[in-house]
């Protein structure tokens, strides 16, 4: 599955993206940053909770405190929250808090952090998100390396849901495909692009030939 990912500071124009997303697709992905896990800014709380969502979306939380994000969105009907495994915290309470919510739960982990490392919470999370970039800048270039990882780990846990994010294009989709993972999230190379639908239908194709 080809999941859009919008990042941007301006709620508008995440309002538009929305939309825009909405005519081609019935899922994406809001990136989320505080500015403090990671250099960059997105939108806040607030401009969060005005919300109106025209299809369903996932939360991706560059946050150091994803828990003070949860009460937002819970009231904008996020399905799945995915937060970052490198933020010092309790992970075992943080996912309760979100399992109480009725969400599903997700952790996101940077390029650099090994399966070992998170390995102990794989029975309480539906989903990890491989970070195949630096997290935190639009248009970040791949790492390739990330490809062994995500294969091993799809061989090793079969039965939890994994998902690439970042630097993901055209040159590089069947690559990212063949590590077997279930779903891929394309940011720029959709919504920068002059029609994202026909950018889009065009990953589609050539991830399903």
């Amino acid at each position: 599955m080809i999941v859009p990912a919008l990042l941007t500071n301006d709620v508008k124009k995440l309002e538009e993206m929305l939309d825009v997303c909405a005519g081609f697709t019935d899922y994406a992905q809001i990136d989320i940053m505080d500015g403090e896990f990671v250099p960059s800014l997105s939108i806040g709380k607030p401009e969060l909770e005005g919300l109106k969502l025209p299809l369903s979306c996932e939360a991706h939380l560059m946050v150091s405190r994803p828990l003070d994000w949860l009460k937002a969105l819970k009231k904008i009907g996020i399905k799945k929250v995915i937060y970052h495994f490198e933020i010092q915290a309790d992970h075992k309470f943080i996912l309760s808090e979100i399992k109480k919510e009725g969400l599903g739960l997700g952790i996101a982990v940077n390029p650099a952090t090994k399966i070992s490392e998170f390995k102990f919470l794989l029975e309480y999370v539906d989903t990890i998100l491989f970070l195949a970039v630096n997290p935190g800048f639009y248009g970040s270039p791949f790492i390739p390396e990330i490809l062994e990882k995500v294969k091993f780990f799809k061989d090793e846990f079969p039965g939890i849901q994994s998902g690439i994010d970042g630097g993901v294009k055209l040159d590089n989709l069947l690559a990212v495909k063949a590590c077997g993972v279930d779903y891929i999230c394309v940011g720029s190379a959709i919504l920068k692009e002059k029609s994202p639908k026909e950018a889009f239908e065009k990953f589609q194709r050539v991830f399903n030939g």
